[in-house]
């Protein structure tokens, strides 16, 4: 394999719904992903053995051994060498940073001819598998049911209030475990306000969970619902990180520069779902 830079992109959770429960105590989920123009970035550099570096604005505290996802995707991929990781994305936040490093590392090296064994993205974790596919889609089961789905561009902003939430922790908080799904078929999609519309009826099940550990995220939802032109506001994933949708890409840009203004410690960045 030779040498790559790759994008491992921000996993949006635009719907999560939690169905069941199985008996080794991995959750059921419904949920519609997408997936934003910005996230995490490697350069990867073959070499002897295996190593990772990891520098970039949420740097610090990430591991740089086997405790780092993306170290665990390589070596259960067989691949040595040097792993540049830069951190874009905060960690602990619900929008898939470690997952989507993961699954960009296993879909570089298959690119490259190499091999990776069938089961070690979902084994890695739930999200990998639909990290690896990195288009919007609609995920099933405990992670590895996945159909793809077309999304028109969403105009999006990513708020990250510096909270990072333990998934076990919102799941541990979670009243229900036995929600409805999405409907059966999923609608064709005219554009942003008939997604955020029809999204309107859909739920993240965690976000309740989620706001009783971390109360910072009930304030940021309400920024964004508060924010001109807003279409949704909802949580991603087990959180911290919430999302809005507006009618244009300036409108999001808008809303960044006017909650960045009034929260400057909060992370926040207008991007596009697909």
């Amino acid at each position: 394999m030779t040498g790559a830079e790759i994008l491992a992109p921000a996993k949006v959770n635009l719907s999560l719904h939690v169905t069941g429960r199985r008996s080794d105590g991995y959750h059921l989920l419904d949920s519609l992903v997408a997936f934003a123009d910005m996230g995490d970035h490697l350069r990867l550099t073959p070499g002897a053995r295996l190593s990772l570096s990891v520098t970039g604005l949420f740097a610090e505290g990430v591991p740089t051994d086997s405790r780092n996802l993306v170290w665990r995707a390589a070596e259960g991929a067989g691949w040595q060498g040097h792993i540049d990781l830069t951190k874009g994305l905060p960690h602990g936040a619900g929008i898939g940073g470690g997952s989507s490093d993961a699954g960009a590392l296993l879909n570089a090296i298959a690119a490259q001819g190499g091999r990776v064994p069938e089961g070690l993205a979902l084994s890695l974790g739930a999200d990998v598998p639909v990290c690896r596919l990195a288009r919007a889609a609609r995920m099933r089961g405990i992670g590895e049911d996945l159909t793809p789905v077309d999304l028109p561009p969403l105009p999006a902003l990513l708020v990250n209030p510096g909270v990072a939430v333990p998934t076990s922790a919102v799941f541990s908080a979670l009243a229900c475990r036995d929600n409805a799904p999405m409907p059966a078929d999923l609608p064709e999609f005219q554009g942003v306000e008939d997604c955020a519309d029809w999204l309107a009826g859909q739920r993240n099940d965690l976000e309740t969970a989620a706001c009783a550990v971390a109360p910072e995220i009930e304030r940021v939802l309400a920024n964004l619902r508060d924010s001109r032109n807003c279409l949704l506001a909802r949580m991603s994933g087990s959180g911290s990180t919430c999302l809005a949708l507006y009618p244009t890409m300036k409108a999001a840009h808008f809303a960044a520069y006017q909650i960045g203004a009034e929260q400057p410690d909060w992370w926040c960045v207008a991007t596009e779902l697909r």
